[in-house]
């Protein structure tokens, strides 16, 4: 009888000594979704992606900067989509089959936050925050899994956080670490899932980063104190600082690693 354990791919190459070592972090000739690509993170991994070879599909609600965006990265395509909404997530997986017949890697990185006190915060801020944070990151890989698996593999790299492994307080955002937290966990429980299937999942943990959520920190001495203060590197990180752990988990350079989360923080949470 043959067992899952037979069926497991082979490591993707054996015969090494000859190569560049380098050529591991490439993604040539594969397809790769990334949500949220609008602006900060989302914009600058496209990018790095495309740089190092993928055919890069990027989505966000905003069709006019995701056309500026897809106009740099030429061969990419951009899908204006809302990812809190179940209709436009089954219509991005669909438009990117149908348009290069397979996902090969998946960036979960649109999300939502803001800093309240959970006393001020409402209900709805909270599922709205649940809806685009945990349940679209399941939804999407969900989606993007069966291409993934018939394609003979694939990574799924969840954007989750630093405070999807500590609280935030001071700056008071329960829904966004309750979220983060969430996708820490889920990333652990579709790894174990797909491994036998060829697919990675992992967790990429940004710290403090230049981003749409944190606008306003880089220029405001009170916060920037903040970080002085309290992280081991006395500053935010920059975003070619999150480089090399997204090309790991998303190339075959990462191929034997999987449920993981990388937290790229300056130490933050090592205190």
């Amino acid at each position: 009888m043959v067992t899952d354990a037979t069926a497991l791919p082979e490591p993707a190459d054996r015969n090494h000594r000859d190569r560049n070592p380098l050529d591991r972090f490439r993604l040539d000739d594969r397809v790769a979704i990334v949500t949220g690509a609008s602006s900060g993170l989302g914009a600058h991994f496209a990018r790095i992606l495309h740089a190092v070879g993928a055919t890069v599909v990027v989505t966000a609600r905003r069709l006019d900067r995701l056309e500026q965006l897809s106009s740099e990265l030429p061969g990419s395509f951009a899908v204006a989509a809302d990812i809190a909404e179940e209709a436009d997530r089954e219509r991005l997986v669909e438009a990117t089959l149908d348009r290069f017949g397979g996902v090969d890697v998946l960036i979960n990185n649109a999300g939502i936050g803001e800093a309240m006190a959970v006393a001020d915060e409402p209900l709805d801020r909270f599922r709205t925050a649940m809806e685009i944070n945990v349940t679209a990151v399941w939804h999407l890989s969900k989606l993007s899994a069966p291409s993934m698996i018939e394609r003979g593999g694939g990574a799924i790299v969840n954007i989750a956080s630093m405070l999807g492994h500590v609280g935030s307080t001071p700056v008071k955002q329960a829904h966004y670490c309750a979220s983060k937290g969430a996708v820490v966990n889920l990333t652990r429980e579709l790894a174990l899932q797909w491994a036998r299937k060829g697919i990675t999942v992992n967790a990429l943990c940004p710290g403090w980063f230049p981003s749409e959520m944190t606008a306003g920190m880089e220029s405001d001495e009170g916060s920037q104190q903040f970080i002085r203060t309290n992280s081991p590197i006395p500053r935010m990180g920059e975003l070619a600082e999150l480089d090399g752990a997204l090309l790991l988990l998303a190339s075959p350079a990462g191929s034997f690693l999987t449920g993981q989360s990388i937290i790229v923080d300056g130490g933050w949470t090592a205190r």
